[in-house]
């Protein structure tokens, strides 16, 4: 008797699990994972301690169990959070090779983020799915920070190495090298006089004790040491302000010769003190009182007093201003060095604000007589100065002598040219020469410098290589044009004296632009002709094509290119290299034409395929007759054939052949991934099963609620409505004709 066919859901179902009664899943128990020694470290390195750094994060765990799992299952070692909580894992490695796991065990990194004591680490499996029991804690610790830390007061970056505390006052070190968004992260040990202060874990400790203190960052006790956290150490000295000032002087503002004795609030013998003047520390002035002498130069400024001592604060006092009464300036108006010339007179001269001043002009130091004002005319070489006296105001008969001035009478002129800017031969396209330095040369072969004195006194004329140049008489000469390329000189007169400078030789670059353009920049073979030239007219003019540097041709006004390479046209302008703009002709590259898909492109018959190409300008598709299918960057292949793309890159074509085949129809797929990538989003059936007016397609779910029934199914499902709620869901098919069951199974989507 025929068999019948199951029709329930219930039972059909129910004969899928028969199918599978055979397949008995595994169990296995897994133990507690436990350290393992590192094989690339000497000596045995396992433990419950992990000190990691940027420098060094491996470390081993391994992990064993009773039973057999099953195949592609997979062991996967997981991290809990520092009080040993599991409700957000982090993995740590994962490995289906069993003797590995065993020996040398599971190779983990900890996170960045990891510092504390109570760590575990367990061990889950996939297939059979177990866990292990959570290991023994571990001390883990991630050292990202392992530089000395610097602590100062109130962060400001300071290292003061001993602080004062008075009258009860506190004051708060604070780590400072930490960048701000870290600074809270971390735990610290403050320590006070070597031993840590209990409950001080923050990056700050306000203090108000006598002692030395000093913070590094808690690492745990086994890795705290190895990241030599340890800060500077600041002394914390405590005392009370003692509440020094000066007493107030007599007075303040002093005349030459006088003097004023300062004398300390405190004198405490037991104390130490020490005077400033204008915050420098004054040698030997070391006791309650200090004596200001107006007869030494340099005596006005601010004056503190210093004390300290045991049980007090080191204090500084506020500042006493010690003025002179009768300070005036004198300046000297001419130049310090001057040249006087025979029969030639030179007029020294001096500024003053001193109150109802009087002078005395001296040369070589003797006193001039007659020479009693402000100025002086002299007429003979020597060293002059004056003396200026105050003859009013508060401190009369106070004497200044002006600086000097030195008069010469030279038996030569020697003179310099130079660039008055940056110079760069055949770079500058312009360039000023001017007269840098004018020395009179004296009897004994020394010289003097008396440009700022005499250069606008010379009458100059330029030469350009040799010749005189027609209205160049001023003391610099402005060139900007490269045809003034040359070979300078300089020729100045005074008097009877006559200078002649050494050349100064100048090369302009022309500020001219050269271009040069191309044809083409894509060589394809060596019958493809690519012409570089330029709009420059190159008639009469020396010039060199360059390819990657070297001279390629001298005399073709364009250029022909033979092959691939860097070009360019350098053109003598004036002794100098013009150069254009580089143009770079590369060699046909065929691998920058790339399809999407590449290689055979292969579909179910009755379906179709496209095939769209980039990295080309133009594409031209054929089949196999040579009759153009498309003209534009993607072609739809209906058929199986050798179709071809003729695809351009600029002048270049590059020939591409695609082989279209049918997808192989004789087995029915038991997978899908429908998620709209053009492949394998259909469960498509072999052409014997599929749009056959004599065979039936029957799917359901896994509750065996019917979704198809249908007679020359299409492979059209699922359709683009169908969702999967679930990952990895399974349906039954029976494929069916009027006489048999032809096929039946399961299929599985993978979304």
């Amino acid at each position: 008797m025929k068999r019948k066919l199951l029709s329930h859901p219930s039972s059909l179902l129910a004969a899928f699990l028969l199918l599978c009664a055979s397949q008995v899943s595994a169990q296995i128990v897994i133990n507690a994972p436990e350290p393992a020694d590192n094989p690339n470290l000497p000596g045995d390195s396992k433990g419950y301690t992990i000190c990691a750094n940027s420098g060094f994060n491996q470390f081993f765990a391994n992990v064993s169990w009773a039973g057999s799992p099953n195949a592609g299952n997979e062991f996967i070692l997981e991290l809990s959070d520092s009080t040993g909580d599991f409700s957000s894992p982090v993995e740590l490695a994962r490995s289906a090779d069993e003797a590995e796991v065993q020996d040398p065990g599971f190779e983990f990194s900890i996170p960045t983020d990891t510092r504390g004591q109570g760590y575990r680490i367990r061990v889950r499996s996939t297939n059979p799915e177990s866990t292990s029991p959570p290991s023994d804690p571990y001390n883990m610790y991630y050292m990202d920070f392992t530089s000395n830390l610097h602590i100062s007061p109130n962060g400001d970056g300071s290292t003061p190495g001993t602080l004062q505390v008075c009258d009860g006052d506190s004051v708060t070190l604070t780590v400072d090298n930490i960048a701000p968004a870290l600074l809270n992260t971390y735990q610290y040990i403050w320590y006070r006089s070597g031993s840590p202060i209990i409950g001080e874990r923050g990056p700050s400790l306000t203090t108000s004790t006598n002692a030395a203190f000093f913070v590094l960052i808690d690492y745990g006790p086994e890795c705290s040491g190895a990241a030599s956290t340890e800060s500077n150490i600041i002394m914390i000295n405590t005392g009370s302000s003692p509440g020094i000032a000066i007493n107030p002087p007599s007075k303040t503002a002093l005349c030459t010769g006088e003097t004023e004795t300062l004398t300390s609030t405190i004198t405490d013998g037991t104390y130490s003190y020490q005077w400033y003047k204008d915050g420098v520390a004054l040698s030997g002035a070391t006791s309650t009182s200090y004596t200001v002498d107006a007869s030494v130069t340099g005596f006005e400024g601010d004056y503190q007093i210093e004390v300290s001592g045991s049980g007090i604060c080191t204090e500084l006092s506020s500042s006493v201003t010690m003025t002179n009464v009768g300070a005036f300036t004198v300046t000297r108006d001419n130049p310090a060095n001057m040249v006087i010339l025979p029969g030639q007179t030179q007029t020294l001269s001096v500024t003053t604000d001193a109150n109802t001043p009087t002078f005395q002009w001296f040369r070589n130091s003797n006193p001039i007589g007659g020479a009693t004002s402000s100025s002086f005319d002299a007429t003979e070489t020597g060293t002059y100065y004056v003396e200026v006296t105050q003859t009013g105001g508060a401190c009369a008969s106070t004497t200044i002598s002006s600086a000097s001035t030195t008069l010469v009478s030279p038996v030569s002129f020697e003179a310099t040219i130079d660039y008055a800017d940056a110079y760069t031969a055949c770079e500058n396209t312009s360039i000023v020469l001017e007269v840098s330095s004018i020395n009179a040369v004296l009897a004994d072969s020394s010289t003097l410098d008396v440009t700022s004195q005499l250069a606008s006194q010379f009458i100059y004329r330029w030469r350009r290589d040799g010749a005189l140049l027609s209205g160049q008489t001023s003391r610099n000469i402005s060139l900007t044009n490269p045809s003034e390329n040359g070979s300078y000189t300089l020729e100045g007169a005074l008097e009877d004296n006559t200078i002649f400078t050494e050349a100064l030789t100048v090369q302009l670059l022309s500020s001219e632009t050269l271009e040069i353009s191309t044809t083409n920049t894509v060589f394809c073979s060596g019958s493809e002709q690519i012409t570089l030239s330029t709009t420059t007219d190159l008639t009469g003019e020396s010039f060199e094509w360059q390819r990657d540097g070297g001279a390629v041709n001298s005399t073709n006004t364009s250029l022909d290119i033979d092959q691939p390479g860097t070009y360019r046209l350098v053109l003598d302008r004036d002794g100098c290299p013009l150069t254009s703009n580089e143009i770079t002709i590369s060699p046909l590259d065929p691998d920058l034409i790339t399809l999407d898909p590449s290689g055979d492109v292969i579909f179910p018959e009755g379906t179709s395929r496209t095939v769209t190409a980039s990295g080309g300008t133009a594409y031209r598709w054929y089949d196999a007759n040579n009759i153009e299918i498309s003209n534009g960057a993607s072609a739809t292949f209906t058929a199986e054939g050798t179709y071809r793309l003729i695809a351009n890159i600029d002048n270049c074509e590059v020939a591409r052949e695609i082989n279209v085949e049918y997808l192989d129809t004789f087995k029915v797929p038991n997978v899908i991934t429908p998620n709209a990538d053009g492949f394998n989003d259909q469960w498509i059936l072999p052409n014997s099963y599929a749009n056959q007016s004599d065979v039936s397609v029957i799917i359901y779910n896994d509750k065996g609620i019917e979704l198809i029934n249908e007679i020359g199914y299409r492979n059209d499902w699922p359709s683009s409505s169908m969702s999967f709620p679930k990952q990895n869901m399974v349906f039954y098919y029976i494929i069916k004709n009027a006489n048999q069951t032809l096929k039946q199974g399961t299929i599985t989507v993978i979304r």
